[in-house]
């Protein structure tokens, strides 16, 4: 934990409003007010007790407080060093343990993922139907049985997606874990909308995980392993631009100069990560935008709207599709509870943010919930379920682009 950063918080108290769990709660060492100060005795010789990391296991790592930060207090940074000091120095409790090493040897790994496909074979109605059983078991489990989304249709992409009339741009494509996994349509829609607007799109075969979900839960060493072989596999495939569809990757990617050290943190300069919708609005559109009679509410991912920053340019492709509406959604800036991995370590606090963003949602009366990442899509299409609203359709930002580019009268 970096003192210097530590003693840039004033306390004035301005995150507390932008803090999930502070309005859940209410509790001030479940602020990121409070947090910094736990992490503040620590540096000064408080021992890190169970209680105190209880306090930093809470936090959902969303980054709203800071953009609402007036000091520009880096707490981004101060909860990455602080979880990593939690795994290094905390016992955690037999079952506890037995949950992380499942996750983290399962969902940074395509291929563990992909054995997934035939549990997820099961109805929606069967899984809906053990989630309450295995509720009163483990809530982890049950909330892992809850989220996961139909099994999709096996994609294949091809390695290079040739650029449709003049080529503007070659660039890589990050295929993502769960995304590539779970949602192989939005993959194969991201690569569609690139080459249609003039891209050359390179697709390197057996992508591994970018570490994002390792960063953010405090195992930095597997979080550089797997920075440093994404890098290779995108200097090996001989692109300096990545573009990114799913928030958290992009964030972390956007980041690995400052997580790698020497010649790694140089190489990773050199590969310059965007997100898709960024990519887009820069480039410009040249293919023709075909109507679709679509009411639109967009959710904005905590690790695109506020780890880098996009807001405005998602929102802006949104609305240059003829026909489309878009409507916003109430308490945008908080989070919906997925938070990488927290709506399975946290589950009931997870159930409760996904639950009120839920209900946010349906509120709009949309026809279509479109998000940038994986895990929120994931997360509010359960929470919407949980309430009884009855499924809703939900797509990727590239989905809607790629529906109306090619002129078809819906979303798939």
């Amino acid at each position: 934990m970096d003192p210097e950063l530590i003693g840039d918080c004033v306390h004035c108290g301005f995150c507390l409003p932008a803090c999930p769990t502070y309005v859940l709660w209410g509790e001030e060492m479940d602020s990121p007010r409070g947090r910094i100060h736990l992490m503040k005795q620590h540096v000064e010789g408080t021992p890190l007790t169970p209680e105190m990391a209880g306090h930093f296991d809470a936090c959902l790592g969303c980054m709203a407080c800071v953009p609402a930060c007036p000091s520009g207090v880096r707490y981004d940074r101060l909860i990455e060093q602080t979880r990593a000091e939690v795994e290094r120095t905390q016992v955690r409790r037999p079952e506890d343990r037995a949950l992380r090493a499942l996750i983290f040897q399962l969902f940074p790994y395509p291929r563990r993922l992909r054995a997934m496909r035939l549990p997820l074979r099961l109805s929606a109605g069967l899984r809906r139907r053990i989630a309450p059983r295995l509720e009163r078991v483990n809530p982890s489990l049950a909330a892992m049985a809850d989220l996961a989304p139909p099994a999709p249709a096996r994609i294949r992409l091809p390695r290079r997606v040739t650029a449709r009339g003049r080529r503007r741009a070659t660039v890589g494509m990050l295929t993502g874990c769960v995304q590539g996994e779970f949602f192989p349509q939005v993959n194969a829609a991201t690569a569609r909308v690139l080459a249609m607007e003039g891209c050359e799109v390179v697709i390197p075969p057996s992508q591994g995980c970018c570490g994002a979900l390792s960063l953010h839960s405090g195992r930095r060493e597997q979080a550089e392993r797997f920075a440093r072989r994404t890098i290779a596999t995108f200097e090996r495939a001989g692109v300096d631009t990545v573009v990114v569809n799913a928030a958290g990757c992009g964030s972390t990617m956007k980041e690995y100069a400052d997580l790698l050290d020497g010649e790694w943190a140089q190489r990773a300069l050199a590969i310059r990560t965007v997100d898709l919708a960024e990519f887009l609005v820069a480039l410009g559109p040249v293919a023709e935008r075909h109507p679709l009679p679509l009411t639109v509410a967009y959710h904005d991912a905590c690790h695109l709207a506020h780890a880098q920053g996009i807001r405005s340019e998602p929102r802006a492709l949104l609305t240059a599709v003829p026909g489309l509406r878009l409507k916003e959604i109430a308490e945008s800036s908080i989070c919906c509870g997925s938070a990488g991995t927290y709506n399975l370590l946290q589950p009931e606090a997870a159930r409760d943010l996904g639950n009120r963003k839920a209900e946010r949602v349906l509120a709009t009366g949309a026809d279509l919930l479109v998000s940038a990442n994986p895990g929120c899509t994931m997360q509010i299409a359960s929470a919407v379920r949980r309430l009884g609203a009855g499924p809703i359709a939900v797509a990727h930002t590239a989905q809607v682009l790629d529906a109306s580019l090619r002129g078809l009268t819906g979303v798939p």
